[in-house]
């Protein structure tokens, strides 16, 4: 039985088929690459350009941040269900960081399964 982390496509992981899919699966996060301390920053989360039908489209995306040095990791920032047809997906958050970390964002396909996007933040 494998870990669960190993269904999760990456572009750094993803072979065979999954190459294809790289480009329109896995999650963008467009973040300053540093903040200050407490100092409330906007993320946007998109997945795309993807087709928006019932038979395939882009049901949700779960946002995660590993803080460094915390003891218990990751902190779920937010999750989002789509509806095909009527919803894209893409996501706007407001965050306040305490300490430097990664954001995690994984997009859900119905077709193609779970994919993964991260982008490092730096807290001054």
């Amino acid at each position: 039985m494998k870990k669960f982390g190993e269904y999760i496509y990456s572009p750094e992981q993803a072979s065979g088929e999954a190459i294809s899919k790289v480009e329109t699966h896995t999650p963008k996060i467009e973040a300053p690459e540093s903040v200050k301390a407490n100092e409330a920053f906007t993320v946007k989360i998109s997945v795309g350009p993807h087709p928006n039908q019932v038979s395939h489209f882009i049901r949700s995306l779960t946002v995660y941040f590993v803080e460094e040095g915390r003891a218990f990791n990751p902190v779920h920032l937010a999750t989002v269900e789509f509806e095909p047809e009527y919803s894209e997906p893409i996501i706007t958050l407001t965050l306040k960081l305490k300490k430097s970390g990664t954001i995690y964002a994984l997009g859900y396909c119905n077709l193609h399964g779970v994919w993964e996007g991260k982008k490092e933040v730096k807290v001054e």
